[in-house]
């Protein structure tokens, strides 16, 4: 039916599936060493393609949203330590949902900056309809869904912030999110100083 997002039962199954597997290697795996790195110049500009595609795929053609995405220029030479696919699927969960969840003409901002503390911050801003209080604490819990009816058109398998969760936890990190119904939500990636530097 023209107008609805819907997805075929074994892609749905696929991608279940292989994210069940994902959380079960992040918990049965070491923690990730300092000796892979990921250009953030790679990361930011392999999710931006990704954004940009998928909203063009959900809208049927045009890209639906407005998608930005800035690094602070002092960081354009950074490189995040750790386990590279993890990182990837880390940015990528997080910017997936962001064009699942935010309507057409809508605004997604992704940016990378230092804080005070030297952590290292990758933030990821919509103008979605935002999430009321009450679920926050709840997003990162297994299959846990705000909305049940949104998450089935939207393909996603509730599974994505956990495994966020895990990747940062990993990674000697965090995942921070906030969020205001009506005003759209914030889900930030925070890097400690021992997980990224300036490069060699």
């Amino acid at each position: 039916v023209t107008g609805v997002q819907t997805c075929a039962l074994p892609i749905c199954m696929q991608g279940l599936v292989e994210d069940l597997l994902t959380l079960s290697r992040l918990e049965g795996s070491p923690v990730p060493g300092l000796d892979h790195t990921l250009s953030l110049a790679s990361l930011m500009k392999s999710c931006e393609q990704e954004a940009q595609g998928l909203s063009v795929t959900i809208s049927n053609g045009a890209q639906a949203q407005l998608i930005e995405f800035h690094t602070n220029p002092e960081l354009a030479g950074a490189f995040v330590l750790g386990e590279v696919r993890e990182l990837q699927s880390a940015l990528s969960n997080l910017v997936s949902n962001a064009v699942r969840y935010t309507p057409a003409g809508g605004r997604i901002s992704v940016e990378a900056d230092q804080a005070i503390d030297g952590s290292l911050l990758i933030s990821v801003r919509d103008t979605g309809t935002g999430i009321a209080a009450e679920h926050l604490p709840r997003l990162t819990e297994r299959f846990y869904r705000v909305d049940r009816s949104r998450s089935r058109e939207s393909g996603g398998t509730g599974l994505g912030l956990a495994i966020v969760k895990h990747v940062m936890q990993r990674h000697g990190g965090s995942l921070s999110i906030s969020s205001e119904v009506g005003q759209g939500s914030c889900f930030k990636l925070i890097f400690p100083p021992s997980r990224w530097n300036m490069g060699h």
